[in-house]
């Protein structure tokens, strides 16, 4: 946005600040669930598994709603729009392992094990 023009820094601070600070917390929580604190896991899970995964579905949701075509998109996409597809699918498929491996087995395992501690 800001090489095409469409968008100057100031246009895009506040968005960067609220990414900004979701990465702090997310670190924060990251830190504290590698502690085996159980309160971090279903944070994590809430917020950025909930969240942070309608906020990758709900734009492509919309757009497909608003009667575009996936097959016309494709026709007309260039290197940018494959590669920020790629890199959304990319994205939601290590939230949801994330979540898997969050609440799987060797998990449960290893936040029962931390309780005892």
């Amino acid at each position: 946005m800001l090489a095409d023009g469409s968008a100057s820094v100031a246009d895009l601070a506040p968005g960067l600040g609220f990414r900004l600070v979701v990465f702090a917390v997310a670190i924060f929580m990251a830190t504290h669930l590698r502690r085996g604190r159980g309160w971090a896991r279903i944070a994590l899970a809430l917020t950025l598994g909930v969240f942070g995964t309608l906020s990758l579905v709900m734009e492509p949701i919309q757009w497909l709603l608003d009667g575009n075509s996936v097959v016309q998109a494709v026709v007309d996409a260039d290197a940018m729009t494959f590669v920020s597809a790629t890199t959304r699918v990319l994205h939601l498929a290590a939230v949801l392992a994330a979540m898997a491996l969050m609440f799987g087995p060797t998990a449960n395992a290893y936040f029962r094990g931390a309780r005892g501690r």
